[in-house]
């Protein structure tokens, strides 16, 4: 009984002194002043490719070099760099049984410099016809590995616009030509002839690590993403300031990777987690995910426990303060973990209240949650009524820095069990994935 008793104390004087730790090391001024620096004027709003997003990348690297994390499997640095390849359309010149398509009504992708095809070509004629679900459709042949030609329905121009602002990158961009084509139903006779300029550029996650103390090769990862979208024209600035162009992402996602960097100082100064924890502020989200997708490729997903993937916490939830709420929630039963690791606080994780617009897929967990790792994004942002989402507006200003610094507190203390390997999630059951 003693013993006992004396264990209890213990635990108690521990979580005592995480308590009294938390709030020195996870302060409103820390959180403000990481903050502060991601998402201003000067990064140009991080958009990949450009000096703001080698600006931001050169800061985060020297945070985590400060804290004192190790780089990921032995790397030089923290930089992990992936190249990715892109494709401009320069000329694109289609006609079918006899009749030239105007520029207005086609567009094709490729990451081919020449193209050229008949009917006599290995090249398929599908078709997207009227009362189709022309979004699941398009992305079907979008994403498709073989030669196609599309004929769109014109009741779908509408949507034509969109597509061909559409830019092309990817890091394995694939061998074969899609091409569209609106308001035509039938080809017989064709002739496709097209010329695209293909470049290729470097970019980069900044990943860092804490070595777990008995559980080394099982790991634990807090992810944002550090891109955005960068600067458009002051005719796209919000109307509190015309001239403002710079998107400055304070939010989307300056928010999650502050969290990520504020946290993994909070652990190095614990210097007591059993499991690895990796800390990687992502590139490229805003481009379709690709940094996440380059990271998980270099990781065992049967070693990666959980993930925490930080995104838009810097404003109150739907049901105020104090609360977030997790994607993919029914996924996996790390919800019930990190809701039990608070209780006795004011703290509560809620179930994704937006199903309908699929964040869980939507962000950088996704690609780890479909091979099963119980990977989630935490957040607060209000996906049907964000006034500030994708806007000039994104700034700083906009944030509610006590209540974000609340939700890192909770985000460090409700993975402590994770971190220790006392609990241990439950898998994503691939099979019921879309």
């Amino acid at each position: 009984m003693k013993r006992i008793v004396l264990s209890g104390l213990v635990l108690c004087s521990g979580l005592m002194a995480q308590a009294q730790s938390i709030d020195k090391i996870i302060s409103v001024k820390k959180v403000t002043a990481i903050e502060t620096v991601l998402a201003a004027d000067d990064m140009q709003g991080r958009r990949a490719f450009t000096p703001g997003i080698d600006k931001a990348s050169a800061y985060i690297e020297s945070q985590f070099k400060k804290i004192g994390l190790q780089t990921l499997n032995g790397a030089k640095d923290y930089k992990q760099e992936f190249e990715m390849t892109e494709a401009k359309r320069k000329s694109l010149e289609v006609t079918i049984d006899g009749k030239a398509i105007d520029a207005g009504s086609m567009v094709s992708f490729s990451y081919q410099p020449q193209v050229s095809f008949t009917e006599n070509s290995p090249i398929a004629v599908v078709n997207i016809r009227a009362g189709e679900d022309v979004r699941a459709k398009f992305f079907e042949y979008y994403q498709s590995d073989k030669n196609l030609l599309v004929l769109v329905d014109e009741s779908f121009r509408k949507i034509l616009p969109n597509i061909q602002h559409m830019g092309q990158m990817a890091a394995t961009p694939g061998k074969n030509t899609v091409v569209f084509v609106f308001g035509t139903t039938e080809a017989t006779h064709y002739t496709i002839e097209a010329t695209n300029i293909i470049t290729t550029q470097k970019l980069n996650n900044v990943v860092g690590m804490l070595k777990g103390k008995s559980k080394p090769n099982e790991y634990v990862i807090f992810s944002g993403h550090y891109d955005h979208l960068g600067v458009g024209s002051p005719a796209e600035g919000e109307q509190h300031d015309a001239t403002d162009s710079i998107y400055n992402g304070a939010n989307d996602d300056a928010a999650g990777t502050t969290a990520v960097m504020v946290l993994a100082e909070y652990f190095k100064k614990l210097n007591n987690n059993e499991r690895s924890i990796i800390f990687t502020a992502f590139v490229a989200e805003e481009l379709g995910g690709y940094g996440a997708q380059y990271f998980s490729k270099q990781l065992d997903p049967a070693q990666v426990i959980a993930m925490f993937n930080l995104e838009m916490i810097g404003t109150e939830s739907k049901w105020g303060k104090n609360s977030a709420y997790i994607t993919g929630f029914e996924k996996s039963n790390m919800g019930e973990i990190l809701q039990k690791n608070l209780e006795g606080s004011q703290f509560k994780f809620h179930p994704d209240p937006y199903p309908e617009q699929q964040l869980f897929y939507r962000s950088d967990n996704a690609t780890l949650a479909r091979q099963g790792v119980p990977a989630h994004t935490i957040s607060t942002s209000k996906m049907d009524s964000e006034p500030n989402y994708h806007k000039a507006s994104d700034e700083i200003g906009t944030l509610d820095m006590n209540n974000m610094t609340e939700i890192i507190k909770a985000i460090a203390i409700s993975s402590s069990t994770i971190i220790s390997g006392k609990d241990t999630p439950t898998r994503v059951d691939t099979a019921k994935l879309r």
